[in-house]
């Protein structure tokens, strides 16, 4: 959803903190990146986690939305202070490909018909080999596009709430159709703002460009392998702070309606929201207390409850007492 910025109150920015994220020099922005990273069948999220750490010589990485073995496609990582951040993808919707086959033979206008039924709210019951607790639960699934029915086998694009299992998925559909069904193959293709064309990068990619920066010091390579981690809230509605607001916020303060410089239009109550600077830093994310209108008629009083902190203290200075 695309949304226009509002100005609440003109602020400009001192260029003696902080930085605008794809300017920030190469170390820190390695260790406050995110890659979009195209994960091959075969091993763990948690693998690729510990070859990308490996590649890089980083702290720690950490990926938004696990993947199984045999699965592929768009895997988030973020490295060393994105790690958090990356975190933020967990709850965004997800896509994927997915090849059905049905166990029996099936009538073409059937399965168009079920495939049809099996959209909107959905009840599933999580595997027995899931992280969750296995309790019936809904979950949406915004689109289910057929795109090619080969005997026994369909293939499918699949839009769905995070949190869906394809597998469960395939297997009801086929207790739907009473031939029983399973998932031969899944790739997923995007998580928000990544996607397959937007800048997914392999292992190979991620190695070569490390090498280009160590062996020959360039660094242009790796700054289009690696993604500021702002790219994690891209989905996310926003709320840009005035230099002054930043150093509370870091310290984890509730956010003011003073401190605020601009906002999007169509903010809800209760509505997941990213605090930004003027330079464009992830600073925290939140729950909004109020409307977008509210809070543009507001002189005072907390707008939104700061649940997490991605920027570290002292990068802005504290202008409190």
């Amino acid at each position: 959803m695309k949304r226009d910025m509002i100005t609440k109150s003109n602020s400009l920015t001192n260029p003696d903190f902080g930085c605008k994220p794809e300017e920030r020099p190469i170390e820190e922005y390695i260790s406050k990146g995110v890659i979009n990273l195209d994960k091959t069948s075969g091993p763990t999220s948690h693998e690729i986690d510990s070859w990308v750490k490996r590649i890089l010589h980083c702290e720690k990485t950490g990926h938004g939305g696990t993947l199984d073995p045999k699965v592929t496609g768009v895997l988030p990582l973020g490295i060393d202070d994105a790690t958090r951040a990356i975190q933020l993808l967990l709850t965004a919707p997800k896509e994927y490909v997915c090849l059905l086959t049905f166990h029996q033979d099936v009538d073409e206008d059937k399965i168009r018909e079920v495939f049809a039924e099996f959209t909107g709210k959905i009840f599933q019951l999580p595997p027995v080999k899931s992280s969750v607790k296995r309790e019936l639960r809904t979950r949406n699934i915004y689109y289910s596009t057929i795109y090619e029915i080969k005997g026994r086998d369909v293939l499918f694009r699949i839009g769905c709430e995070a949190g869906t299992y394809v597998r469960t998925y395939c297997h009801n559909i086929g207790e739907a159709l009473g031939v029983g069904a399973h998932m031969a193959e899944l790739r997923r293709t995007q998580i928000e703002s990544f996607n397959e064309k937007n800048n997914l990068v392999t292992l190979h990619d991620l190695k070569d460009a490390y090498c280009f920066w160590k062996e020959d010091g360039d660094e242009s390579f790796l700054r289009d392998t690696i993604m500021p981690m702002e790219r994690a809230a891209d989905y996310l509605p926003k709320i840009v702070i005035k230099d002054s607001a930043v150093g509370a916020i870091c310290h984890g303060a509730d956010l003011a309606s003073g401190g605020i410089a601009k906002l999007h239009e169509s903010i809800e109550k209760n509505d997941i929201v990213a605090i930004e600077t003027l330079k464009g830093e992830l600073v925290a994310a939140g729950l909004a207390l109020n409307t977008t209108d509210e809070i543009l008629d507001s002189d005072s009083g907390f707008v939104v409850n700061t649940n997490k902190v991605f920027m570290k203290t002292g990068i802005y200075p504290k202008l409190w007492k």
